[in-house]
């Protein structure tokens, strides 16, 4: 599912987050470790029933991006900046759930990270 969001119109914003996810990972072998997001990043993922990664099913996550998609292509300013921090927000988790290994620990029912980075490599030309 990632893989065929990846298809379709990608906004800019979504392609340089990628692209900077997959550079850190390349050079490094893994993200540097990131702090965790503060509450006014939850807060903002609460604002659209958002859960915080590591609680986030594949099949959540692919209906995250396509609303993120279409809200990034969105006339309404507010709604599109909400969307590109979101977008933001969700990478900065990923790289934070990598980089301390939680990713080996989780359970097979919580794994929206592995979707996300999925698409992340998908849509960067990296």
């Amino acid at each position: 599912m990632s893989a065929m969001l990846a298809r379709g119109e990608v906004p800019e914003v979504h392609r340089r987050t990628a692209d900077n996810y997959m550079v850190i990972k390349k050079i490094y072998g893994a993200p540097v470790v990131q702090p965790r997001i503060n509450n006014q990043e939850k807060a903002l993922l609460s604002k659209y029933d958002f859960n915080p990664l590591e609680f986030s099913t594949i099949k959540q996550i692919n209906e995250e991006l396509s609303f993120l998609k279409r809200w990034s292509m969105s006339l309404e300013k507010n709604l599109r900046n909400d969307a590109n921090e979101i977008i933001q927000i969700r990478a900065k988790e990923l790289k934070f759930l990598v980089a301390s290994r939680y990713v080996n620990l989780t359970s097979e029912i919580y794994s929206g990270y592995k979707a996300l980075e999925k698409y992340f490599e998908e849509i960067s030309k990296y």
